[in-house]
């Protein structure tokens, strides 16, 4: 049960990013964290808000941070590496079709390249989530499987499957909770995960990989051997 809590938020944390300046992070910071990591952040934070990236989660990582104790040098070392994220994830995105990415798109993308998955792999989830599939939603959901231990290729599948299959935005943003539940009952997140798939849009199990459905399979060629 404690990986519940570890998991949900990820998916389900909402993303202000778009909405904070730089001019804003001080006041933010102010009495929150030293002065020394405030003005590390503010330089790191006006500098990512001049490539266009989002500022609030590199505000909320100090401030977290602080609030647990971190040594002022491994809080700030943690936000320059977040910002490192967030640069990659925005390039990513944009491979992905995004020409301008929102803050929230950008931030899920850092969060699946945090979990594992690689940049190319969150470009293609980004090519596939056409409306109604929001992006941001479909690189946390990966980002989340991918931080329960399913592999970051099988996370990817899973979700772009899904996808294929025409299953609702909602269906997506409930895998997570599937695969606990799969590795409640005894199941390897992996194991979990590939149920999902098959019962998503691949054969049903037991069925050779190359099965599909009665009526559905091409007429044999006689002049083929």
């Amino acid at each position: 049960m404690r990986i519940i809590g570890l998991a949900l938020p990820l998916v389900l944390g909402t993303t202000l990013s778009a909405g904070l300046g730089a001019q804003d992070v001080g006041a933010r910071l102010d009495r929150r964290v030293s002065p020394e990591v405030q003005r590390a952040v503010r330089g790191i934070a006006a500098d990512a808000a001049a490539r266009g990236l989002p500022v609030d989660p590199l505000v909320q990582k100090a401030i977290e941070g602080a609030a647990k104790g971190v040594p002022g040098d491994r809080v700030i070392a943690a936000v320059r590496a977040l910002a490192g994220r967030l640069a990659e994830a925005m390039e990513a995105v944009r491979a992905g079709g995004l020409a301008a990415p929102s803050g929230a798109v950008v931030e899920g993308g850092a969060d699946a390249l945090n979990a594992g998955i690689s940049g190319p792999q969150v470009s293609d989830l980004v090519r596939v989530s056409q409306p109604p599939y929001d992006p941001a939603l479909t690189l946390r959901v990966a980002a989340t499987l991918a931080a329960l231990g399913v592999p970051a290729k099988q996370a990817q599948q899973l979700v772009e499957t899904m996808i294929t299959a025409g299953r609702s935005p909602t269906d997506l943003l409930g895998l997570p909770g599937e695969v606990q539940a799969g590795v409640a009952r005894g199941a390897t997140p992996t194991q979990a995960a590939a149920g999902l798939a098959r019962a998503a849009g691949g054969p049903p199990p037991g069925r050779a990989p190359d099965w599909v459905p009665p009526g559905q399979r091409k007429p044999r060629n006689p002049h083929k051997p």
